[in-house]
């Protein structure tokens, strides 16, 4: 398991924002220089963590404007093979796999409800589904998110081996503060 410190957290909370961002936007926005940028983004990769950089897709300005989750229960020992199956039906955009009732929970994304009620019907008659439980999706008013997570699990792991921490203003201020009222 690669570990990450604060500045790999913050450097992929920027990337999350904004995935157009050149090595030498992220390096100036860090205070480190592109050589250290290219390095960790090289190391991140290579490790698995960072699997490379996708746009995000307004679903509803292309038209996919119905979204739900179907929670499947499968017959036992059908997992790798539903899985499969469901790969092959566009509108399946991710699966994953659960644990209680149900075996999986899998997104979907259609044109219409009667589009969406077609899909949920074909995907219950897939050999080893058992049944299902679908959900409507209203809106997403908090979207897939990481960089508050590596925030907190970045919180005291420093800011990389050999770069200082670049202070805000804020923090500036407080120092001068300090600093100013201990001499007195």
């Amino acid at each position: 398991m690669l570990r990450i410190d604060r500045l790999d957290g913050e450097m992929i909370a920027l990337l999350e924002r904004d995935a157009r961002l050149g090595i030498g936007d992220l390096a100036d926005r860090l205070g480190v220089s592109r050589n250290t940028v290219q390095s960790r983004l090289r190391r991140l990769s290579e490790a698995g963590l960072l699997r490379g950089f996708t746009p995000r897709l307004n679903l509803v300005e292309v038209g996919i404007t119905v979204e739900a989750f179907a929670a499947l229960a499968l017959d036992q020992g059908k997992l790798d093979e539903v899985i499969e199956l469901l790969a092959g039906i566009p509108e399946v955009l991710e699966v994953h796999a659960t644990s209680g009732r149900e075996d999986l929970l899998v997104r979907l994304g259609t044109t219409s409800h009667a589009e969406l009620q077609d899909l949920i019907q074909r995907i219950v008659a897939l050999p080893g589904v058992g049944h299902s439980n679908t959900t409507l999706a209203l809106t997403t008013p908090l979207p897939y998110r990481v960089a508050p997570l590596l925030t907190k699990a970045t919180r005291n792991a420093g800011w990389g081996r050999s770069t200082a921490l670049p202070e805000s203003n804020a923090t500036r201020s407080e120092a001068h503060t300090a600093a100013s009222s201990t001499a007195r």
